[in-house]
Order: structure tokens, then C-alpha cells, then sequence
């Protein structure tokens, strides 16, 4: 059960772990001899097609307990178009995961999360129609994006070692 506005400790137990999950997929570890950091998302983004589903479905994650902590649609939608930058740059072999260290989609989406959060004002949460419908939008972007990026894969290999 996800935590209510009177329950505010229960809320921020799950920032907590909100907050471990965005870390880990955006910034778990740090490049020796630099102060970049890296996490999973843009690591699994280097294996065509595997690393978009698995970077999509914490990101997903992140996105339905932000549903949970009663976070309006306006917010959803910034965070959805958070995950969506991230899944159609990162399409683009190489340089997509590139682009991914430095755009951490899922901090960004925690830092709005927050923010909706702190405006008490603002409080007024999604239905669930409209969360499976953003959900339903993301997994039809991620499978395009996936497809496309096997595509040009494939046409950069056929580039480089002829057809």
C-alpha cells in the first residue's frame, strides 16, 4: 500500500529507496581519475536492445511509485518525457549511452518527484488510467527505439564490413 500524506514517514522511506534505485541506474560509480559518474543504465545501454529494456523498466519503475506517492499528471508527464529523451538518444549506438551519463533521466525524474512533493498545493494525484496509459506510451516508444537502434547497428556494421 502505497504511503499517504498523513503517513509522511512511510513517504520518505520510499524517496529513500526511490532515491537508491535513481542512484543506481544514474550514477553508481565513478569513473577513476574523474569525477563522472556512471550507473547501470548507461552501462547495460552499450548491448543493443537488452540495455534499453533493462534501463526502461527501472526507469519504469521509478515512474508507477511516483504514481503511488500521489504525484499529479503533470509530473508524470515530465517524468515520462524524461524516460522518453533517454530511450530515443539512446538509440544511437555509442553515442546515445554517452548522452546518457550526463542526462540521468531518473534523477531528474527523483527531483521532480521531490518537488511535486514539497508543494502541498499542488498535491493532486493521477488516476491509474492515465498512469497504465504513460506506460503503455513508454513501451510502445521503447520497442520502437529498440528497433531502431538494432537498425542502425546493423547499418553501421554493414558500413564498416561491407554487404
Amino acid at each position: 500500500m502505497p504511503p499517504t500524506r498523513s503517513d509522511p514517514q512511510a513517504e520518505q522511506r520510499e524517496l529513500a529507496q526511490l532515491d537508491r534505485v535513481s542512484h543506481l541506474l544514474d550514477a553508481a560509480i565513478r569513473i577513476p581519475g574523474t569525477k563522472i559518474r556512471v550507473g547501470l543504465d548507461p552501462i547495460l545501454g552499450l548491448i543493443p536492445g537488452v540495455g534499453d529494456w533493462a534501463g526502461a523498466l527501472g526507469s519504469g519503475y521509478i515512474l508507477v511509485r511516483a504514481a503511488g506517492l500521489g504525484a499529479a499528471r503533470p509530473t508524470l508527464l515530465r517524468m515520462a518525457a524524461n524516460i522518453g529523451v533517454d530511450l530515443l538518444v539512446g538509440t544511437v549506438p555509442v553515442l546515445g549511452d554517452i548522452f546518457d551519463v550526463g542526462w540521468r533521466a531518473n534523477q531528474r525524474n527523483l527531483a521532480l518527484l521531490r518537488a511535486h512533493l514539497e508543494a502541498p498545493e499542488q498535491r493532486r494525484r493521477a488516476d491509474r488510467g492515465f498512469v497504465v496509459m504513460l506506460l503503455v506510451g513508454l513501451g510502445v516508444l521503447l520497442v520502437a527505439s529498440v528497433g531502431l537502434s538494432l537498425w542502425l547497428l546493423g547499418a553501421l556494421l554493414q558500413a564498416i564490413f561491407g554487404g
